[in-house]
């Protein structure tokens, strides 16, 4: 499983309204700027991301976006699911039941099950807030004299 640019991107840009959430709402510009993305790219990952009521959106002057909830009520394997459609490492975990019909005699299916309930446990338990604390922490004892 690879996570495409578009699920890459879309979780940087919400860390950066998460963490300039104070800022009131944020012009995409701002965030292309400090995430070193083209503008246009994340003009297409926010429709994404406003039909599921994760943005806050204000037109006009001083306009631009935030988050819809705090940081910590967003998970990076929701996020991803948006952009991403299935985190399922074989498309027969796509459907459940199980949309193969040799699901019943598969050998490597519980393998496959288990990947899945990996990736999606770990995922599911990491919020954009236990991102910002991680990245804090990691370099605020990051200092020389």
């Amino acid at each position: 499983m690879k996570i495409s640019t578009k699920g890459r991107y879309a979780l940087r840009m919400l860390i950066d309204l998460a963490e300039h959430s104070s800022d009131g709402y944020i012009p995409l510009k701002d965030i292309a700027k400090r995430q070193d993305i083209s503008k246009k790219y994340l003009e297409q990952i926010v429709p994404i991301l406003n039909r599921s009521d994760i943005l806050k959106t204000n037109r006009g002057f001083q306009g631009g976006y935030m988050l819809a909830k705090s940081p910590d009520q967003y998970t990076v394997g929701e996020i991803l699911r948006l952009t991403e459609g299935s985190l399922s490492p074989v498309a027969c975990l796509d459907h459940n039941p199980v949309g193969c019909e040799k699901s019943n005699e598969c050998p490597t299916l519980p393998i496959w099950q288990g990947l899945y309930k990996a990736i999606t446990d770990y995922l599911d338990s990491i919020t954009l807030q236990n991102i910002i604390d991680n990245h804090r922490e990691r370099y605020a004892n990051n200092y020389n004299i």
